[in-house]
């Protein structure tokens, strides 16, 4: 357990003692929350449990607060404890707390910031996802980064974490891939032949064709005009799908799973169709089978099977999630864009019905991405061609700085994605910020190593050297690292640890500015130098859940 949870933990036992020590009429003694006040005047927490109690005490806030206050048994942690306000109790802690978060970080190095909120739970994350019929673009490259950050901040929180892949590789696009790669073949061998409006435009469509050219010449040409599509459709669906993981993987990004649309097709399908039969929840109209989705809040009931016998997009996904609580996840996490946000009741009603409650599925709707350069937006359209991959990004940017900017905001707002700044050198940009914090660390122990000073021994220091603010401050955001990934594990918001990452960066370069190590004190010396090392590793560790270098020099 994290120090400061733990100090949270054993402050709010003796709250809850107080308050039975009391002579309040309390039935019931409700949770007690502890919040950081906004002025750091108001000490390192608060509470308002007292205002909390009044209705059930039939007593001004302030008076229990008093009550409260004055039955709190001594802790060695609090240097000072007052009432504010309407009856708000703030906390000072002491700085001797601090000192022994320098002393864990030392002991638990690259493991700092493990906690156990998952208890070991099979957790599956799908994200990406995208069709197999063009690269990824930037929309894919934001949930790209969102997937993988929040499969290691769940990791790190001790759950039981599977990253996967649904290859929907079935289905009316597929044709059409196909139907498109072979009127491009048949154009670059002479023949008089349009691409239709709906087909894919991209270039990357002619290439594929140019490589059949080049590999088989006009072998396929008969097929091709005859419109026989398969050798097409599954020669263009294995280069996409190759490019694919190569580009994720040259993000950072590689997946446990990568879990075919196909083999669900027909067993699965049928088999869950039935199953859904037996309780009464699919009935016959005009031909085709109907999921009755009202029943679990839906605005109207879903075609799973068309009257022509063809299962829907939904029959597949009703399939494949019945396939992963099979597969013994307890929860299961699903990442999709902005666009598919009408999807969502659908998915929830789909899960209620095979089971396995709602809570068993989460939906994180990922919104969209613009592209700046020059300060004006990039327009993007994947049929015409006209679009800016994830490999395009990663090539200007690099893989660091695009991974930053696609988790630095939270989901459910909007990302302007500046190419210029994510390539700027200087503090304006927030990777270079973070990464300049640990190459000014780096520079330091350089300098120690040149003037062969002794790294101390932990156990040795006196850290009571370190009572600047800038010193006790940077300390402070060193504890809150644990903190941090158990909020965002519980809220699955990733967000949190990039701007984590920013704000440590911030308290590491006021500190630098302010406290110089190399000094003539060598208690003093040791103290900040053991704060340095510190820092260090935690940013090293915060690097590495997003998926970001950790420079030496920049």
């Amino acid at each position: 357990m994290a120090l400061v949870q733990d100090l949270q933990d054993k402050l709010r036992a003796k709250l809850k003692e107080a308050v039975k020590m009391t002579d309040l009429e309390v039935e019931v003694i409700p949770d007690i929350k502890l919040e950081e006040p906004r002025e750091e005047e108001h000490g390192d927490y608060a509470t308002n449990l007292a205002m909390v109690l009044s209705g059930q005490a039939g007593m001004p806030p302030r008076k229990i607060a008093e009550k409260i206050v004055n039955n709190l048994a001594e802790l060695d942690f609090l240097a000072q404890m007052e009432i504010a306000g309407p009856g708000f109790i703030n906390f000072y802690f002491n700085n001797e707390w601090l000192y022994d978060v320098l002393l864990e970080i030392n002991k638990q190095g690259s493991n700092y910031g493990q906690i156990d909120v998952g208890a070991n739970k099979p957790v599956q994350i799908e994200f990406v996802s995208a069709n197999p019929t063009g690269p990824l673009h930037v929309g894919h490259s934001r949930g790209a980064a969102v997937g993988d950050v929040l499969a290691n901040i769940l990791k790190l929180a001790n759950f039981d974490v599977s990253k996967e892949y649904y290859i929907n590789n079935a289905g009316n696009q597929m044709d059409l891939l196909g139907k498109s790669v072979a009127i491009r073949y048949c154009q670059l061998l002479g023949e008089d032949i349009t691409l239709p409006e709906d087909a894919y435009h991209g270039a990357y469509i002619k290439e594929i064709a140019q490589e059949i050219v080049e590999q088989e010449g006009k072998a396929y040409l008969p097929a091709a005009q005859e419109e026989e599509i398969d050798y097409f459709r599954e020669y263009a669906y294995e280069q996409l799908i190759a490019n694919i993981e190569e580009d994720l993987k040259s993000f950072g990004v590689e997946f446990d799973n990568w879990f075919s649309e196909r083999t669900l097709h027909p067993d699965s399908i049928e088999e869950v169709t039935a199953k859904l039969k037996e309780k009464d929840l699919i009935y016959e109209e005009e031909g085709a089978l109907w999921f009755k989705a009202t029943e679990f809040g839906d605005d109207k009931d879903r075609v799973v099977i068309k009257d022509d016998g063809t299962p829907t997009y939904l029959a597949a996904d009703i399939a494949y999630h019945q396939n992963k609580y099979q597969r013994g996840f307890k929860e299961v996490i699903n990442i999709w864009g902005a666009d598919h946000h009408g999807y969502v009741k659908r998915m929830k009603s789909v899960v209620e019905a095979l089971g396995y409650g709602t809570e068993a599925l989460q939906i994180i709707l990922v919104q969209m991405v613009s592209l700046l350069r020059d300060g004006k937006q990039l327009q993007m359209s994947k049929r015409s061609g006209n679009f800016v991959t994830l490999k395009d990004v990663v090539e200007e940017v690099g893989k660091d700085a695009a991974r930053y900017f696609y988790v630095m905001r939270s989901t459910d707002s909007h990302l302007d994605f500046d190419l210029d700044l994510a390539k700027k050198e200087s503090t304006d940009n927030p990777v270079y910020y973070i990464q300049y914090a640990h190459a000014r660390i780096c520079s330091i122990l350089e300098q120690i190593e040149e003037e062969q000073i002794a790294r101390p021994e932990f156990k040795q220091i006196d850290f009571s050297k370190l009572d600047a603010e800038a010193e006790l401050n940077l300390i402070k955001k060193l504890a809150d690292y644990p903190v941090e990934i158990a909020k965002s594990a519980k809220s699955r918001e990733p967000h949190h640890i990039a701007r984590f990452a920013y704000d440590l960066a911030a308290e590491f370069h006021k500190f630098y500015n302010k406290c110089r190590v190399l000094v003539d004190d060598q208690e003093l010396v040791a103290a900040r130098l053991s704060l340095v090392l510190a820092t260090k590793q935690v940013l090293v560790n915060v690097l590495n859940l997003l998926g970001v270098s950790a420079p030496e020099s920049m």
